[in-house]
């Protein structure tokens, strides 16, 4: 599991115009199943995705086609994470190999 904390690097009009593609990227990534749910930081400096990958390698491969990434507005702090507790809704998106007696709910 990965927390994914964005950084605005550039003005938020350059990241302005940017925002259509960067919601398609979020859209295509959710069909995947790799986003788990995403949102803006408050204040607005950049965002933070939840996601599932199989490796940093591949979390990375997927960040670097975000427009964000592309085009040079946003950087990227990739945390991963194992989940030990978590609620009974998010079982479905837990780490598979997690016994779920550590959810919470």
């Amino acid at each position: 599991m990965y927390v994914v904390v964005l950084k605005y690097i550039r003005p938020l009009e350059e990241v302005d115009k940017l925002m259509r593609p960067h919601v398609a990227f979020l859209k295509e990534q959710y069909a995947a199943g790799v986003f788990i749910t995403s949102g803006r930081r408050v204040p607005r400096t950049g965002g933070v995705i939840l996601a599932r990958a199989a490796s940093h390698e591949a979390i990375a491969a997927v960040l670097a086609k975000d427009p964000f990434f592309v085009h040079g507005v946003a950087e990227y702090d990739v945390i991963e994470f194992e989940t030990s507790m978590y609620t009974e809704a998010f079982e479905p998106f837990a780490d598979e190999d997690k016994i779920p007696r550590g959810r919470i709910g």
